[in-house]
């Protein structure tokens, strides 16, 4: 009878577990594994917000500013910038260079080449001259140049267009060296992707590879045509591709926005885009030769095709300057083409693919800033982008951190773009809503400034917690509309003590694919980088006098 009793039991739990197999496995029935992943990360998102205490905080409408904004209007004070090469006598010149040449190691070569210059005793009118050099994007430097806040006597950026750009703004701008050191800049494809492209195509080119991004059949990324020379290069090259004749033409806008409904991804810099790169979740990439030659993280396995404008770090004189300083210029400028000096370029991977001609004549300046507008306005290719602001508001972030954090927000809210959808949370051990997401009108707005004025630390730090409510609200939204583009901001100290756990909400950032830019005041950075970096965000170290530059930057890129 015993026996016959655990039979029976056996059967009942057999039958038991076979049911649930098929009630699990019908469930899933004809479910991509993508979907079956967002139906585990719902029950997931739906089991954990349940668990965080969340409140709703009253409606605050602030004061807002409705005057036109600029990234010029939030440059920080020039010392921001590091000089990279001391100047060795009384008579000098100062000249911004290029990240790619001012920098250290490989990226250093015109600073050792200034110091052998400043060593060398050569003489201006009787007198021993050098050079300082600072280091500084060429971008970044362009505004600073543009906006007349800081003209140095010389300018060598990564390409022309800048020169162009800065000439087009009213400096004067004479043209001394067209070319101090050979560059090119290119996309990089994986060797299995360019074989599939050529196949294809026929030919790898800027056309082919707009025309596949638009047949969605690659899947590439480039960098921010504001701050960098290979993205502003990516970007005039492919509207030349769409309209040789007017690369401003409705025809040139038509076929920019087909392609750039396709692109998944656009870095704010060229650090963010190797970092991308590196976990293969890209076909392809925008970099300029000299980087890609001494990468040794991807090298292998890519193929690097130049486009556009050549980098030949051209040297301009600015300004009404005295025949003194034209002539220390010059004499810079021959120093540097030395035979000895380009060799040494060569070894840090300069001066490769000098067969390269450009693809494109000399483009006014005019039309290179009318077409970042164009850029800026059609980036996000007619999506409207939802994002919400998660601010760290516990008690370590009390006194200069929250300041900072109040700051950051209330100077880039400018940069919202009325077309999208913004959200505010706040949270210490519980998380409160500050502001629901809405459309970001001057309604909207108000609130917005309202609610970041009147946010107060104390408390512990659930910041995990307030990501989940994050993208409980991103989900919601996406519901209404699937075309929504999801974004989150974190702005915190990185100090995680209460709520759940990186471990717990990593699965959901994944699952979801939103990208989260963490802002670290006062920061664990290693902490927040490792929360942008499931998505390929940006992490930015508040804890610097560009913050507001840096942040006005990431919004105007992103949003």
């Amino acid at each position: 009878m015993k026996k016959k009793f655990i039979t029976l039991i056996s059967i009942v739990v057999a039958v038991f577990i076979i049911v649930y197999i098929g009630v699990s496995l019908t469930t899933n029935m004809g479910k991509t594994e993508k979907e079956v992943t967002i139906d585990e990360a719902n029950k997931s998102l739906e089991k954990m917000i349940k668990n965080i205490s969340v409140t709703n905080a009253a409606p605050i409408k602030g004061q807002v500013d409705l005057d036109p904004v600029s990234l010029i209007d939030t440059l920080p004070d020039i010392e921001k910038f590091p000089i990279s090469v001391e100047p060795s006598t009384s008579t000098f010149v100062e000249i911004f260079s290029s990240t790619e040449k001012s920098g250290t190691g490989v990226d250093g070569w015109l600073n050792e080449v200034a110091e052998e210059f400043n060593k060398s005793g050569i003489e201006v009118n009787g007198k021993q001259v050098s050079v300082k050099i600072r280091n500084i994007a060429s971008g970044t430097a362009t505004d600073y140049i543009r906006s007349g806040k800081y003209v140095p006597d010389a300018f060598t950026p990564s390409n022309e267009l800048w020169g162009e750009m800065v000439k087009a703004s009213g400096v004067k701008t004479t043209l001394v060296n067209d070319r101090l050191v050979g560059n090119v800049t290119g996309v990089v494809t994986t060797k299995t992707k360019h074989d599939e492209l050529v196949e294809k195509y026929g030919d790898i080119n800027v056309k082919t590879i707009t025309d596949a991004i638009a047949d969605n059949v690659l899947s590439m990324g480039y960098t921010d045509p504001f701050a960098s020379s290979t993205g502003l290069n990516f970007l005039v090259t492919a509207l030349q591709n769409f309209d040789s004749s007017d690369m401003l033409s409705s025809a040139a806008v038509s076929g920019f926005e087909r392609f750039q409904a396709n692109v998944p991804f656009i870095a704010s810099t060229t650090l963010q885009m190797r970092e991308a790169a590196k976990t293969g979740m890209l076909d392809a990439f925008v970099l300029e030769y000299q980087t890609f030659v001494n990468a040794t993280d991807f090298k292998a396995g890519y193929e690097f095709t130049p486009f556009g404008v050549r980098h030949d770090s051209p040297l301009y004189a600015l300004g009404d300057l005295s025949q003194e300083k034209l002539d220390i210029i010059e004499a810079f400028g021959d120093f540097v083409v030395q035979d000895k000096y380009q060799e040494a370029a060569s070894k840090k991977g300069f001066n490769g693919l000098n067969d390269y001609q450009a693809e494109l004549g000399t483009v006014d300046g005019a039309v290179l800033t009318s077409a970042q507008r164009l850029w800026k306005e059609k980036k996000n290719a007619n999506k409207p982008v939802a994002a919400v602001f998660v601010a760290d508001v516990s008690g370590s972030m009390d006194g200069e951190p929250l300041h900072r954090l109040k700051e950051s927000l209330l100077s880039g809210q400018k940069y919202l773009g009325r077309d999208n959808s913004i959200g505010l949370v706040s949270y210490s051990s519980n998380v409160e809503i500050n502001l629901p997401l809405a459309a970001y009108d001057t309604n909207q707005q108000s609130m917005f400034v309202g609610a970041v004025e009147s946010l107060q630390a104390g408390g512990g730090t659930a910041t995990f917690d307030g990501i989940a409510v994050a993208i409980k609200m991103l989900q919601d939204e996406m519901a209404l509309d699937a075309n929504v583009k999801p974004l989150i901001f974190v702005l915190s100290d990185g100090e995680t003590n209460e709520g759940h756990s990186l471990k717990e909400i990593k699965r959901l950032v994944e699952a979801y694919k939103i990208p989260i830019y963490t802002i670290g005041y006062n920061a664990n950075i290693d902490a927040l980088h490792e929360i942008s970096s499931i998505n390929e965000a940006a992490s930015i170290n508040a804890d610097t006098d560009d913050v507001v530059y840096k942040i006005s930057n990431l919004l105007n890129v992103q949003m």
